[in-house]
Order: C-alpha cells, then sequence, then structure tokens
C-alpha cells in the first residue's frame, strides 16, 4: 500500500486542490518509488508556480511541478523541454503529467544554480570559473538557437513587443513612482518604442527562451541545466544572449559583457546563424534588444510589487534603470528616453556607467 503523501509541512491556500494532489501523487508513487513522506518545497518564482522535491528509490530526487490553472498551463512547459531535449540540451524531463489539474513530476536538475555558483566566484575573485560557466551557456544557447525549429512557437511580434513595454509606464511610471507624462513625453516614449520594436523586429528570428539568465540555468552535467522555458516564443536573435549578459540579478562590467558578446558572435556565425557581419551592429542590436527587455522587466517587477504582493523583485529597479539609462544616452534617438528615465532613478542612479 503506497503512503498518503505528507503535504502537511507543504502550504495550501485551496483544501481542494491539496486534496487533488494527494490523490494525484499517491497514484503515480509506486511508479517511480516515491517516498511521499519526504516531500519538500524546491523553490518558487515570480508566476504562481512553485516546485517541490520529493525523494525516490536509490537515493534519487524527483521535483514536483504544482502549476495552479487558470493561472498557468503546465502544457507549453512540457512542449518546450521536447524541443530543448531534441537540440540536445539539458532539460527536465517530464515523466508524469496532468495538464488538467497542472501537475508534473520532472527529473531533478539538482541545486546548484548558476547564479549563487557565479556570485560565488566573483566573490572569490575566480574569473576562470565565471567564463567557463558564462561559456558553456553561450554554446548551449548557440545549440539551441540552431537546433530547435522554432516553427511552431508563438511569435515575439510587434503587439507582444509593444504590450511588454507597456508595463513600464503603467507600472512603473505611474503606479511605482506616481508619475503623470505629459502629452510631450508621451509622444517621446512612444517614438523610442517604435525604434525599439522596428530593431526587433527587423532581426532574424529563432526559438527564443525569454528568460535566459543565471537564475534559470543549473550547474549540471552536462551542463548547464536550463530551467523555466515554458514562455519560450520565435523572435530576435539577440534576446536571449542580451539577457545572459545583462542579467536581473548579477552585473559585470562591459568589457566583459563585449568579451562573451564576441565569443557568442563567432560561434553563432560558425553555426550558420543570420548575425550581422559587422560586430558593431551586433552589440547595437544586443543593446536596443536589451534596453526593451529592461524597460519590461521595470514594468514587471514593479507589478510583482503592487499586484502580486511580492516586493522583493523591486530591490534589484536600480541595477534595471543603470542598464537602460546607459543604452540611452549611448545612441542617437534615444537621447529623449534618457530624459523620461532619469526623474525616476533618483538616488538609484549608477554614474560609473556614464
Amino acid at each position: 500500500m503506497t503512503p498518503s503523501p505528507d503535504s502537511s509541512a507543504i502550504a495550501w491556500a485551496d483544501p481542494a486542490r491539496r486534496t487533488a494532489f494527494e490523490q494525484w501523487l499517491a497514484g503515480i508513487a509506486a511508479r517511480h518509488a516515491l517516498a511521499p513522506a519526504t516531500l519538500r518545497s524546491a523553490s518558487s518564482d515570480a508566476s504562481f508556480r512553485r516546485y517541490l522535491r520529493i525523494d525516490g528509490a536509490g537515493g534519487a530526487t524527483y521535483i514536483v511541478m504544482d502549476a495552479p490553472p487558470p493561472q498557468e498551463d503546465v502544457r507549453p512547459f512540457v512542449a518546450v523541454a521536447a524541443m530543448l531535449q531534441g537540440a540536445g540540451l539539458h532539460a527536465p524531463q517530464v515523466l508524469e503529467q496532468d495538464a488538467a489539474q497542472g501537475f508534473l513530476l520532472l527529473t531533478d536538475l539538482g541545486s546548484r544554480l548558476y547564479l549563487d555558483e557565479l556570485h560565488a566566484a566573483v566573490a572569490r575573485r575566480d574569473t576562470k570559473l565565471a567564463d567557463t560557466l558564462m561559456r558553456d551557456a553561450i554554446a548551449a544557447l548557440v545549440q539551441w538557437q540552431s537546433r530547435a525549429d522554432a516553427s511552431g512557437l508563438a511569435p515575439y511580434d510587434d503587439a507582444l513587443l509593444r504590450r511588454e513595454l507597456g508595463l513600464f509606464p503603467d507600472w512603473c511610471v505611474a503606479r511605482e513612482y506616481g508619475v503623470e507624462w505629459s502629452a510631450e513625453q508621451q509622444r517621446q516614449w512612444q517614438a523610442a518604442c517604435d525604434l525599439l520594436v522596428a530593431s526587433a523586429l527587423a532581426q532574424p528570428t529563432v526559438a527564443v527562451h525569454r528568460d535566459y539568465m543565471p537564475r534559470n540555468l543549473m550547474l549540471a552535467q552536462p551542463n548547464p541545466g536550463i530551467l523555466d522555458f515554458q514562455d519560450a516564443v520565435r523572435g530576435p536573435i539577440t534576446y536571449d544572449v542580451a539577457s545572459l549578459l545583462r542579467d536581473a540579478f548579477i552585473s559585470w562590467d562591459e568589457a566583459q559583457e563585449i568579451d562573451w558578446a564576441v565569443r557568442y558572435w563567432e560561434s553563432a556565425r560558425r553555426a550558420a546563424l543570420q548575425v550581422p557581419d559587422d560586430f558593431g551592429e551586433f552589440w547595437r542590436q544586443l543593446e536596443w534588444m536589451g534596453l526593451q527587455r529592461h524597460l519590461k522587466v521595470l514594468g514587471i517587477f514593479c507589478r510583482l510589487k503592487h499586484r502580486d504582493g511580492k516586493p522583493k523583485y523591486s530591490q534589484d529597479l536600480p541595477r534595471f534603470f543603470a542598464y537602460a539609462h546607459k543604452v540611452a544616452t549611448r545612441y542617437n534617438g534615444l537621447g529623449p528616453l534618457a530624459r523620461l528615465i532619469e526623474p525616476l532613478m533618483g538616488t538609484s542612479r549608477i554614474d560609473a556607467f556614464y
């Protein structure tokens, strides 16, 4: 007889969902020699999803995804996991699924986050380890872009790019800072959005992870393990490398960013990916794509604070203001955007980038 799942240590806001989970887990436990009494929290993210860890036989561990409908849909995760594995990359294998209820049983990629390893390497001044980890991430990204068939993914189109950009004035400017732009400032904002969207849409399209950053990579064998890919789309080739180099939770000096960007660009050319022949133009595309992402994230982090009750993300607003302001002051046509950003930065302004 399979023991009842010990979900008492796991918080459940909905008793009916807890019951459904326990019934589902009891139904699959024997097939994978799971020990329900070992169920414990593994991690959570900015969404409604959470991840639980459970022990199996012989020291094996597994991950359970709890993704409650209608807020979450596990089907994109299942589909993109198969895409990543088909491209020869290390993503969790889906062992069991109940898409209707939002439960998955996954292989466990471990607990060594790239982000933690990189922070530790920086603290030790271990530049060799940081470089090795980032080169592995770059190699995996080129492999993903060159081998994955992106034709079945939703397009990262004009509407989606603009919808993301709209998060910045709605949640960051108006809600977080209480600022109301004048008609002229709104015109300047729309002009900047037009430039960023046009640059993004002019790029070749590939499979885009859409959150390819150290917090979503694991130190694993083979390296890296890749997580949080369920929002993948078909879009601009520079998006994921911009996300990797200008991360939400760790920053690098620009010389290091450029070094890794050159390595990506050279690897992409060898893989016959359609990056510009001129690295300078590639770097501009990457910076402008990163600017679109950073404005979006500023809005998302403020929305997480005000709508979802998750204020911790707003602690990283200064990093994103610094990223955005640096790029906006660097290129013709983006100066008005820099002036829109500056009143919001306040004491968060990071002068090292000037």
